[in-house]
């Protein structure tokens, strides 16, 4: 039972340790009898899950009986793995107390790496996010410098959110068909920022999370630092199968439920009506809260931007949905400004929470974001124009140069879910870099590892030119010899 709930102790600040299981770090490592010397095959494997983010820093190992036990090996295998993460800086031991997580003086994790952006000149098609037009921000800053001059004479925290922008934003719901106050809205720094709230004040280590499989992976990694057991539910090209939704609430009985229904992250898919009110009922059934991640709503490209899935809850069945929002995808993620819409007396404890890290967002990101809302009708319509542009350039480049991948066109979002037909993305992804394209296999955005093996996420966030490019340097790698078998198994970052 260790390996499925791994076991707690206290340390001396009083803090939790964090033991990995056998069992759970034999399921991450590739079949050790495949490569020779087998130690060093499988130290080699564990740094990069460590750089990946698989595994945390600061987390102590299994015993080396119990990990040889697991990986059917011997026992000298597993001592000479650990004294090579010693020596290379993955590990150190503790007298007495086991071996633990490290990282070498001088690495990065390539999550980290990731946020910051390349180094290089590789097309960037890892991260799904419009940058925002230079003419746009400086337009917006100008407006709001006399106001900004306004709250210099104020302390200027607003653990709640400004409370102009809290009003735009239920008033936004409001519209949509919801009808919010104030009261109900905290701005947070992001929609992570959100549900990492949600998360700390709702759940517990061991509680159980419904998720979408595959899904956004920071929300995975957000729910896996939670320690909370996730119970997936499957999204296909076809969209969610209500009934297996349902009976996973049923049987599991989750404490909370993190969905992504419109423009799913990232499949596309946008759930019908009727779904969503069976979900809405099944939840309610068994007490479970849904967090419902609005973040791609505006995005509608071909079919009208849908209404709040809370408000198509039976009157007074919204207090158990939560919803979060943010400008990252509609607008520029470097504003870090997001919300979430609950009830008022949620909103209340989650803000008690938040002053513990954070005692509120910058004033001036706050008023950028209320200008830019207050003109979303004027902005919006010419970016859904851009991204209808820049999708099709990726679609008939992918027509031309890979005919033979496939893809289901979404009808709002920001990204192409694509069936490669073969296990490759880990390997292309790691090849394409070579030739100046950096892109996320499909097994990123799952549950657990070693599915989505042949799917892409690539987003159409860039310049048509430069997606073209792009699919002509994949193309390339492609067709430089890569077959499943070329390629060890990538370790996968989630996060």
């Amino acid at each position: 039972m260790a390996d499925t709930k791994p076991p707690r102790t206290v340390n001396r600040a009083g803090s939790m340790d964090r033991t990995l299981g056998s069992r759970q770090l034999a399921a991450l490592l590739p079949d050790p009898s495949g490569a020779r010397p087998a130690y060093r095959h499988l130290a080699q494997a564990i740094s990069a899950l460590i750089l990946d983010g698989r595994i945390a820093l600061h987390v102590r190992l299994p015993a080396e009986r119990e990990l040889a036990t697991a990986l059917n090996t011997s026992r000298a295998t597993v001592t000479a793995v650990y004294d090579l993460l010693r020596e290379s800086g993955y590990a150190h031991s503790r007298q007495g107390s086991g071996t633990w997580t490290a990282l070498p003086e001088g690495r990065t994790p390539r999550g980290v790496t990731r946020l910051l952006g390349p180094r290089d000149t590789a097309i960037d098609l890892a991260r799904a996010a419009p940058a925002l037009p230079h003419r746009m921000l400086t337009d917006a800053l100008a407006r709001v410098s006399p106001q900004l001059a306004e709250h210099v004479d104020t302390p200027g925290y607003h653990p709640y959110g400004l409370p102009e922008l809290r009003a735009a934003i239920a008033e936004r719901f409001t519209r949509r068909g919801l009808a919010t106050v104030p009261e109900q809205i905290l701005v947070t720094s992001g929609a992570q920022h959100a549900l990492t709230l949600v998360l700390g004040l709702l759940c517990r280590p061991g509680d159980r999370a419904m998720v979408e499989n595959p899904s956004y992976p920071n929300a995975l990694e957000a729910l896996r630092r939670a320690r909370l057991r996730t119970v997936p539910v499957p999204v296909t090209d076809a969209g969610w199968d209500t009934e297996i939704v349902a009976s996973s609430l049923r049987q599991s009985v989750p404490q909370l439920a993190y969905l992504i229904p419109d423009f799913h992250n990232p499949t596309g898919c946008l759930m019908p009506p009727d779904q969503r009110a069976r979900i809405l009922r099944a939840a309610q059934r068994t007490g479970t809260w849904l967090v419902v991640d609005e973040t791609l709503t505006d995005l509608a490209l071909d079919v009208p931007a849908p209404p709040p899935f809370a408000s198509l809850a039976a009157p007074g069945g919204t207090g158990q949905v939560i919803t979060t929002g943010s400008m990252s995808k509609t607008h520029w993620a470097g504003l870090r400004i997001g919300w979430l819409r609950a009830p008022a007396r949620l909103v209340t404890e989650l803000a008690g929470q938040r002053v513990a890290t954070d005692m509120g967002g910058s004033v001036l990101d706050q008023l950028l974001a209320l200008d830019l809302l207050d003109r979303s009708a004027e902005l919006l319509p010419s970016r859904l124009d851009q991204m209808r542009a820049q999708r099709a350039a990726l679609t008939a480049a992918l027509s031309e140069h890979l005919p033979h991948w496939t893809w289901q066109l979404p009808p709002g979002g920001l990204s192409l879910w694509v069936d490669l037909g073969e296990p490759l993305a880990a390997a292309l992804a790691d090849r394409a870099l070579d030739f100046g394209v950096r892109i996320e296999g499909g097994a990123y955005f799952a549950t657990d590892p070693g599915i989505f093996e042949q799917r892409l996420r690539i987003p159409y966030t860039t310049s048509p030119e430069t997606l073209r490019e792009a699919v002509h340097r994949m193309a390339a790698a492609l067709a430089d010899g890569l077959t499943p078998s070329s390629t060890t198994r990538r370790p996968h970052w989630v996060a």
